[in-house]
């Protein structure tokens, strides 16, 4: 038989953040501080609402588009967080999660041999999604000495007349790396002079530490050349509910709501009423959320700090990016020796692109018993290889 496969889905490379916890649901005594899922139950009030939407058998397909009731629900959050107005009859699409948003977000807008702008380290599905929408992938190195901000020398660098869209990822995940105003509105002033898109994917928005989260789409002239991604995995502790959203101007919403009409039909029915109940009565809980990630984070920047271990400090998402080019290791090789050796799994840092080689990600959605025995580990890791 001929190979039946796909040549543009084999190149494509795992993800490389699963390998290391195959290994650690086998592994009798680890901890893991890779994935990044919060460790917080969904607040009752949201799970109540799910649980009485099955018990009245709202167990129908949705419109295409999502819920109207959670369609408003999403633009009036929108409008009390950021002050951007979106009609939620045209401009809001549900989806799920935050993922399929940003794959037929990129399908609605590539032709073949587009460019797409992808800062990286970030987020593992971007680089595959161009792939697959059939563009071509233009990496942008983002640096620790920069806080691991886009710069606007970097993305001028980066655009030609092939690029249709950069892909804007801050909250960052890996690095928790933030972008303030003043660095949108350098970026913004590219954007409209160039002429091109931008996907912001703010799916850790509510999960900031460093004054409040500023949307790009908020600013003047941004909203009609955004594609704004968000969700409620996060925010909401709500990851296996799979449900996000994506707010663009009408004309590209109604190209993302026919790739959704095609694939997937509509999103969960129950995460949906669940979801409305999150948006209208759920702040306290993001607010109780972000106060303990916050907690958390500092204790583990303290923690670095006393163990001589560099890290820059991140002010948004669950993650730390600390260092470890000075133990002559690749990332790989310092995720796979403290694995077996101390029993704690992190991610390698090129998990999220080459430029994340030197560094790995750890997650701090674990409780405080959790991170203070993981850091306890570590700490035993670095002492020893030190010595060597």
């Amino acid at each position: 038989m001929r190979n039946f496969l796909s040549d543009k889905v084999t190149a494509l490379k795992p993800s490389g953040i699963r390998k290391f916890f195959d290994i650690v649901n086998e592994m009798k005594d680890a901890i893991s501080l890779g994935v990044g899922e919060p460790d917080f139950d969904t607040p009752w009030h949201i799970r109540d609402e799910g649980i009485y939407a099955l018990e009245r058998g709202r167990t129908f397909y949705t419109s295409n588009a999502g819920l109207k009731d959670l369609r408003e629900e999403i633009a009036n959050y929108l409008k009390r967080t950021q002050g951007i107005h979106y009609n939620p009859d045209n401009e809001i699409l549900v989806t799920v999660g935050g993922s399929e948003a940003i794959d037929i977000g990129l399908r609605a807008i590539i032709n073949p041999g587009d460019e797409v702008i992808i800062p990286q380290p970030s987020y593992v599905s971007y680089e595959p999604c161009a792939i697959l929408a059939g563009a071509k992938p233009v990496i942008i190195e983002l640096k620790a000495e920069n806080e691991f901000r886009l710069k606007p020398d970097e993305l001028l660098n980066a655009i030609t007349d092939k690029t249709k869209i950069l892909i804007l990822p801050y909250p960052n995940n890996p690095t928790g790396a933030i972008m303030e105003k003043e660095d949108l509105e350098a970026v913004a002033r590219i954007i409209k002079e160039k002429d091109i898109l931008v996907m912001s994917d703010e799916i850790y928005a509510a999960l900031t530490y460093k004054g409040k989260h500023v949307s790009i789409a908020s600013l003047d002239g941004m909203k009609e050349r955004t594609i704004l991604i968000n969700g409620f995995s996060k925010a909401y502790a709500m990851t296996g509910w799979r449900l996000g959203f994506a707010c663009a101007p009408k004309e590209i919403t109604a190209q993302m709501t026919k790739i959704h009409q095609y694939a997937i039909m509509c999103a969960p029915t129950t995460s949906q009423y669940a979801a409305v109940s999150a948006l209208r009565n759920g702040d306290n809980d993001v607010e109780m959320m972000r106060q303990s990630y916050n907690q958390r984070r500092r204790f583990l920047l303290n923690a670095f700090k006393e163990m001589g271990l560099e890290c820059f400090e991140p002010y948004g998402a669950f993650y730390v990016f600390p260092c470890i080019k000075e133990f002559n290791m690749t990332s790989e090789e310092f995720a796979t020796k403290l694995l077996m050796e101390e029993k704690v799994a992190v991610v390698p840092g090129t998990a999220f692109g080459e430029c994340g080689e030197g560094f790995v990600r750890i997650s701090y959605a674990y409780s405080l018993e959790n991170l203070k025995e993981a850091l306890s580990r570590i700490e035993n890791f670095i002492k020893k290889h030190r010595k060597e």
